[in-house]
């Protein structure tokens, strides 16, 4: 999100909770919580000016907008309060919002529409926080999924392999992937009982991409994030691994411990990776920053080395944590898989070092309802 936008995203929300809180005190038509209303509006307005469709999702205490914390503060852990208690967990503003519509927003979160449930508007769109699972053996219906991914590895393998022999991304279809995995998601919401199984060693790279993506996918939509950002965190998952097309074969799938001189090939692939997404039109940018940085590790104990200051993006850190679930939940020619819940201890453990707090968290969520 654009750095100019923030200051007054973060005076909108500052005004709009004060507006609600004032008018618990006075009343909703009162001057002063008229003024601030209007205030709040021409900061939303400001802010829309510069990104015209600003999502903001709640992690854990946290309120994102764009992958950027707007910092936690009384004014903004209010906001997360009001928006929980009611349910959402994520808010859209789109250009073009109104009095009327932010007037609805504020009598809503502030419980002034008597037995109404809070809704979206043309430009303010809500979100709850909610994935619906069904658990294995639950009803006879068929996974929509489960042919689907199949196929998607195939044609994943492919688009894989032709950047292994040309050194060139072919972008087109790939969003049509991930919208079909999107699709497919929604309609029965088993993310884990959807990873595409691992038939042959030598398609582990192209399982475990569909992989990615729907892990990202699950975490993405348990947050309430839809639209465009949902595709493109997609995308990000699917290409994660892009630049290992471009380290020799035998040391993708060497049995046996990697020496030195082929960690420093294999250690390359990020920016190798990334330059190939970059290079590639139709290509989201997001995409080449996780490819870049989905091996950095919260703490920046992994690699590549970066400068001091760093900020990592959520997404990138997001797919760190499906990058690393799947590796371990699928049997490699080095290694064997290891059980869901070990794999869950394991994130804890590293929860705060290696892996974003909160995303690992909501992670472990997911976790647990499909494990329960």
């Amino acid at each position: 999100m654009n750095r100019s936008a923030l200051e007054p995203l973060r005076n909108a929300v500052r005004h709009l909770v004060t507006a609600v809180s004032s008018a618990a005190l006075y009343s909703f038509d009162h001057q002063q919580v008229t003024r601030l209303r209007a205030v709040t509006l021409d900061n939303l307005t400001t802010t829309l000016q510069e990104e015209p469709d600003i999502s903001l999702v709640i992690i854990g205490d946290e309120l994102l907008a764009g992958g950027v914390s707007l910092d936690t503060g009384l004014y903004v852990g209010r906001f997360v309060e009001m928006l929980r208690a009611r349910g959402i967990g994520h808010i859209r503003f789109l250009q073009g919002i109104t009095g009327e519509e932010l007037s609805s927003l504020a009598a809503s979160l502030g419980g002034g529409q008597k037995g109404g449930e809070i809704r979206s508007t043309e430009h303010i769109r809500l979100g709850r926080v909610e994935v619906r699972f069904n658990r294995s053996g639950e009803g006879d219906e068929k996974d929509p999924l489960a042919d689907f991914t199949t196929e998607e590895v195939t044609r994943i393998t492919e688009l894989y392999e032709d950047v292994a022999r040309n050194r060139k991304l072919q972008a087109a279809g790939i969003a049509d992937v991930v919208g079909g995995i999107i699709t497919a998601l929604r309609e029965q919401a088993r993310p884990l009982m959807a990873l595409a199984p691992l038939r042959d060693l030598d398609e582990y790279t192209f399982a475990h991409s569909v992989n990615v993506c729907i892990l990202n996918l699950a975490q993405a939509m348990s947050l309430g994030i839809d639209g465009p950002l949902l595709q493109e965190i997609g995308i990000a998952g699917l290409l994660h691994d892009i630049g290992k097309m471009f380290v020799p074969r035998e040391i993708l799938t060497k049995p046996a411990q990697l020496t030195e001189d082929e960690w420093r090939i294999m250690r390359r692939h990020p920016h190798q990776g990334a330059r190939c997404l970059i290079e590639t039109p139709g290509v989201p940018h997001l995409a080449a920053v996780a490819a870049f940085e989905h091996h950095m590790k919260h703490d920046f104990s992994g690699y590549p080395e970066v400068p001091p200051g760093w900020s990592q993006s959520l997404v990138s850190e997001m797919t760190s944590i499906s990058d690393f679930f799947d590796a371990l939940r699928t049997r490699r020619a080095y290694s064997d898989s290891v059980e869901l819940r070990q794999i869950a201890g394991m994130l804890l453990d590293r929860r705060g070092r290696e892996f974003h707090p909160l995303l690992t968290r909501n992670f472990l969520l997911i976790l647990s309802r499909m494990m329960a």
